[in-house]
């Protein structure tokens, strides 16, 4: 508990810090903001702690560097007798250039020997930055056409589940209606079997004879129309003998022979 009080107060404190004279804005405060707060809190001191080093290491070498230069125009002046005073004005512009091309190189030096290396590594970078360049293009151009054929796949993915789904919705009222006449059918079938019990036990109660019943009528056309298939060769053979012309006695024998065949088979059937 004491340490979550003591990381609220260095909370508030840092905030306090951040937004000086400004309000600092409102948040929720519990254990979980206080934690995400404090650790950003840590993370700022060490880094303005290594901006802080950084800084005073600049002002030593700078330090050094305004030490260095006036030792170098003390001893120029003291060889030579010049003076970056006593330099025109498009002398000074050079002096001037020369001595930001060796801050932007970062040479010890302004001496030709450091300026060429230093040019070769800047050369060096520029070619590798331009290759990188390259690279960065052609990898970003592979990701619009992945990106392209991504984009064009979901819409074709989108339509056909948008066809998918109004095809089921379809066929599931096809279903549903189909289920519907099915049971309209099958109570209509209950009904009608129902019916049919009920007339034929009312028609039994009346002495109507078994065979009348719609089972009986039923088995009989059954057997009806079986002897009706068995006649057709029958019908067929009697009409060839109907043909025979030669033997007018012989084929009156084989009619005779077909009819009562033929009335036999309808006798039957009675």
């Amino acid at each position: 508990m004491e340490a979550l009080e003591e990381k609220e107060a260095q909370v508030a404190a840092w905030l306090k810090k951040i937004f000086g004279d400004h309000p600092i804005p409102q948040y929720e405060v519990n254990a979980r903001t206080t934690e995400v707060l404090y650790h950003l809190s840590e993370r700022n001191r060490v880094r303005d702690r290594d901006v802080y080093l950084v800084t005073e290491d600049l002002k030593q070498k700078a330090k050094e560097y305004e030490s260095e230069a006036k030792h170098l125009q003390d001893l120029l002046m003291e060889s030579v007798n010049f003076s970056p005073a006593s330099l025109s004005s498009t002398g000074s512009r050079y002096l001037n250039a020369l001595v930001d091309s060796a801050v932007t190189l970062e040479t010890k030096d302004t001496s030709l020997a450091s300026f060429i290396p230093a040019v070769n590594d800047l050369t060096s970078d520029l070619f590798h930055t331009k290759s990188k360049n390259e690279e960065i293009k052609l990898e970003l151009a592979k990701l619009e056409k992945n990106l392209t054929a991504t984009l064009v796949l979901e819409k074709c993915l989108r339509e056909d589940l948008k066809k998918a789904e109004l095809h089921l919705c379809t066929e599931r009222a096809r279903v549903d209606s189909r289920l519907q006449n099915m049971d309209f059918l099958k109570a209509k079938s209950e009904e009608f079997r129902s019916g049919i019990r009920t007339a034929e036990e009312q028609l039994s109660a009346r002495g109507m004879d078994a065979s009348l019943s719609h089972q009986s009528l039923v088995a009989l056309s059954e057997k009806l129309e079986e002897l009706k298939r068995q006649t057709i060769p029958l019908k067929k053979k009697l009409e060839s003998y109907l043909d025979l012309m030669p033997n007018p006695s012989l084929a009156q024998v084989k009619i005779e022979e077909a009819k009562r065949e033929l009335g036999s088979q309808e006798l039957t059937k009675t």
